[in-house]
């Protein structure tokens, strides 16, 4: 008998992928569906809605799932009513909501969240897998052989409420990026990612040119997978749990690029990070440690499986 299983959010890539990760991660063969309020309801928090699912109708038709997977706030109320008709439901991220409205909900540890069903990961979900790095590298290898090597993949994030990444703080980075490429004789290619402000994109592009650098212009294929893949060391911007995490999980060294601001959530997360010996700040150098790939991902969904009886991925 065949499983139905959902993948909800607001559609946003970020939320998407730590959902389809779980449930790639756990052999499911998921059907997205997108939450898009309309009218009014845009602008009320989801979890003051009265009838959640009333609200994202045209994402709830027929067949319903067996197992929902949701990620983020919006997903989280739409989740809790969809339990009350008996389906299973799994909440990635805080819910901000009584956890025992779910069948599991995974948190990370800077979420200092607990509970029976709740199941902690040091890490972000994701999608990046051994199998899909070794693909990707194959797809990237050629159009990216041009660039020097040793190659230094930059992830750039942007401006989220608690860090800043504006025109001056990206010109300092690109500045220093520059400065390793000419000090230290390595490659260097950027991707920028749908927050970053256009103008740092540019100034990006300005400073590294000179040097060899390559910045991605979001025309052709994403190379943000060929970019981890083929990386000798990663620098990704301190806002981004998620593309922190998703470096991590490569083989090789990450830093994180310090950006203004001041997150609680944030700090725990990079300490955990630290402590693990997974990533260093980044203070304008190419610089190369022994470390392994640090995903969760895999851990997570097995127990996802064993507690809904689920097939084990393994």
């Amino acid at each position: 008998m065949s499983r139905v299983t959902w993948i909800l959010s607001e559609g946003y890539a970020g939320l998407q992928a730590q959902a389809l990760g779980l449930a790639e991660a756990a052999g499911l063969t998921p059907v997205v569906r997108v939450l898009k309020p309309a009218g009014l309801w845009q602008r009320i928090p989801a979890r003051l809605w009265p009838r959640p699912m009333s609200v994202v109708a045209d994402a709830l038709l027929a067949p319903m799932p067996d197992l929902a997977i949701g990620c983020g706030g919006m997903a989280g109320a739409v989740l809790a009513a969809l339990r009350k008709t008996g389906r299973r439901v799994v909440q990635v991220q805080n819910p901000r909501m009584n956890v025992e409205k779910f069948d599991l909900v995974v948190a990370n540890t800077h979420d200092e969240l607990t509970g029976p069903n709740v199941i902690v990961a040091r890490t972000a979900l994701h999608r990046v897998t051994q199998a899909r790095l070794t693909a990707e590298a194959e797809i990237w290898r050629e159009r990216l052989a041009g660039l020097k090597r040793p190659l230094v993949a930059v992830l750039l994030g942007g401006n989220n409420g608690r860090y800043t990444l504006n025109p001056e703080v990206g010109s300092r980075l690109a500045a220093g990026l520059a400065a390793m490429a000419r000090r230290d004789g390595v490659g260097i290619a950027v991707t920028p990612s749908r927050r970053t402000d256009p103008a740092v994109t540019a100034l990006m592009r300005d400073a590294l040119a000179p040097v060899g650098g390559w910045v991605w212009d979001f025309t052709g294929d994403n190379p943000y997978f060929g970019m981890l893949a083929l990386a000798d060391m990663i620098v990704v911007t301190q806002d981004s749990v998620s593309m922190i995490s998703e470096a991590s999980a490569t083989a090789v060294p990450v830093m994180f690029a310090p950006l203004p601001g001041k997150s609680r959530r944030q700090g725990i997360f990079i300490d955990t990070m630290i402590k693990a010996g997974r990533v260093r700040p980044f203070e304008g150098k190419f610089a190369l440690w022994p470390v392994k790939p640090l995903n969760d991902t895999p851990a997570v969904a097995a127990e996802m499986c064993r507690r809904l009886g689920l097939r084990d991925p393994t």
